[in-house]
């Protein structure tokens, strides 16, 4: 890491991400088993002709790149040991050496930009030991770049080495994945982040506040690039100093212990102390999704106490209110509480990101959450019925995640369940005492009971052939599912309470009614357009076509529908 610059030069200022740019593979963070597999590479003379170097933005692929390219051209032979600078590694980590090529893919797209590449690769380098091509955001080459590069990539001269960045993997092409020694650098987390930055404020003189870089690192989301430039802007508004409330006001973040607050709240099913809470942070600033995030944020905290605690108090970039009152709550909230509020915020963020009036969205989302705690979970309704209590409609329960009294711990916090008496039913339907003599009266017995999807297959997978009272004898089409048969006699055994028996034939039956409508309808339709009436009015108006036939008093047929097993509209 440099530490030598001032960080004014003949340019003027450098900012913290240049100033503080990784110069030698022990100062990556966090990228260990890279720094491992190259270490032994190049120890090995293993050394790949091709790199693919992935991440996040601002995790340092470009860095390494040039890392690696430095490495390559160092001393008397490659090493990834480079405690002093060398001939060759000032002009490749300032990206101005003459066999270090850097492109940008972006702006790079086409078959002639590499083309330039595989004329040139030929040649051997003008001073240092390898040529180095550098290629950031290598998925935006188009297909035919792509496929022009393959066969320099698979088989380059012995002094050439190809090096690639990208952020969207998925993008590059399989062919030239398999050329090259992939590397996925990992995204940091906010703790090791916040330490760095520590690290960074100390040696640029800077008082920072701990809580101050862990709203940093969080805000950077693991990319050490995107903290470093809020680092720079904190420093800059902060007049030198680094605090907590400066870093809030300028992200648009709140004090962690509000968020807590509106935690409290909105769990405990006090609607109008969330609204009031909510609005008054916006008043003083605050974002209304960047608030639902944090609380968000705050319930995956929750759950995470109540999971892996120790590991979860571990966690440097939590605030002590964060820890302690979150101790507490975990105590005393569920599981499946936390989880359905995790959901329900989800789909709160977004809909307050899409919405004219964000805070009116924000507090529709808090009001659904603070109505939703004092709701059973799915666990205690199954409970319930197993348990043979009446499953009729459930009073709200009293808010078992926070007690409002003094509920000491989960035992306390867990409420009762409040069941309200269930009306009597009326008794259950007697035995059907129709007589079942043909298969339509089947489908008619279908249509009453509204079971649309028996009534479908009845008409459009079943070749009837004998039915009586308690037996039907059928066969079915090819493309009927295996359980047809036996879902057929369950459904009559229901709708009737006799028991059914339904025997199946491979062969013979009537035509399914649904093959037998349409033929009927298209011999309808021969009839009325070869009708002398029907041609001239066709031939009166071209381009009319006859849409449907109908028998004097039928109703028009419905729309065609498919069902999960037709082949064909019907």
């Amino acid at each position: 890491m440099d530490q030598t610059d001032s960080g004014v030069n003949a340019t003027g200022y450098r900012v913290l991400a240049r100033k503080y740019r990784p110069r030698t593979f022990p100062d990556l963070i966090g990228q260990e088993a890279m720094v491992r597999t190259l270490t032994n590479a190049f120890a090995a003379g293993r050394i790949a002709q091709g790199f693919m170097l992935t991440g996040v933005r601002g995790i340092g692929k470009t860095t390494t790149a040039r890392l690696i390219a430095r490495a390559l051209n160092y001393g008397d032979k490659p090493t990834v040991d480079m405690p002093d600078l060398g001939t060759h590694c000032e002009a490749i980590l300032e990206s101005r050496h003459i066999d270090v090529i850097e492109m940008d893919a972006a702006s790079n797209t086409g078959v002639d930009n590499m083309r330039e590449i595989i004329d040139s690769v030929r040649y051997a380098p003008v001073q240092a030991r390898y040529k180095v091509y550098i290629i950031d955001e290598v998925h935006m080459l188009s297909k035919s770049a792509f496929n022009a590069l393959l066969k320099t990539l698979e088989e380059p001269p012995p002094h050439v080495k190809f090096i690639f960045a990208t952020t969207e993997i998925n993008k590059v092409p399989v062919t030239i994945l398999s050329r090259c020694q992939r590397f996925d650098l990992k995204r940091l987390d906010a703790a090791r982040l916040a330490a760095h930055y520590a690290k960074i404020a100390d040696l640029e003189g800077v008082t920072a506040e701990p809580d101050a870089l862990a709203m940093i690192a969080r805000a950077a989301e693991g990319s050490v690039r995107d903290g470093l430039s809020l680092l720079d802007q904190a420093i800059a508004y902060g007049e030198g100093k680094v605090k907590a409330a400066d870093v809030a006001g300028m992200l648009g973040l709140m004090d962690r212990s509000r968020i807590i607050d509106l935690f409290q709240a909105v769990m405990t099913g006090d609607a109008k102390a969330a609204i009031e809470e909510i609005e008054q942070q916006y008043r003083d600033g605050g974002d209304p999704a960047a608030i639902l995030e944090d609380l968000a944020d705050y319930v995956h905290w929750v759950s995470r106490l109540k999971v892996v605690k120790d590991e979860a108090l571990a966690d440097t970039s939590r605030t002590e209110a964060e820890k302690l009152r979150g101790a507490e709550h975990a105590k005393t909230c569920g599981i499946p509480h936390l989880s359905r509020a995790w959901s329900m915020l989800l789909k709160g963020i977004r809909e307050t990101e899409i919405h004219p009036d964000p805070l009116v969205a924000a507090e529709m989302v808090l009001i659904r959450l603070a109505h939703a705690a004092d709701l059973p979970g799915a666990e205690e309704l199954a409970r319930a019925v197993l348990s043979g209590q009446p499953a009729g409609r459930v009073a709200p329960l009293i808010p078992r995640e926070l007690q409002r009294g003094g509920a000491d711990g989960p035992a306390e916090a867990r409420a009762a369940l409040a069941v309200q008496p269930r009306p009597e039913l009326p008794a259950p339907s007697q035995t059907e005492t129709r007589a079942f003599s043909s298969f339509r009266d089947l489908v008619a017995l279908a249509a009453e009971k509204r079971d649309i999807r028996l009534k479908s297959d009845l008409e459009s997978l079943v070749r009837p052939i004998r039915v009586s009272p308690g037996r039907f004898e059928l066969a079915l089409e090819p493309r009927a599912h295996p359980g047809l048969a036996n879902e057929i006699a369950r459904k009559l055994e229901s709708f009737t309470g006799m028991r059914w028996m339904v025997m199946v034939s491979k062969d013979g039956g009537d035509k399914p009614l649904a093959q037998q409508r349409q033929e009927s309808r298209d011999s309808l339709f021969i009839i009325a357009r070869d009708h002398p009436d029907v041609q001239a009015v066709l031939k009166r108006f071209p381009g009319a076509e006859i849409v449907d036939v109908r028998e004097p008093g039928e109703a028009p047929l419905p729309s065609p529908i498919m069902s999960e097993n037709d082949e064909e509209p019907r």
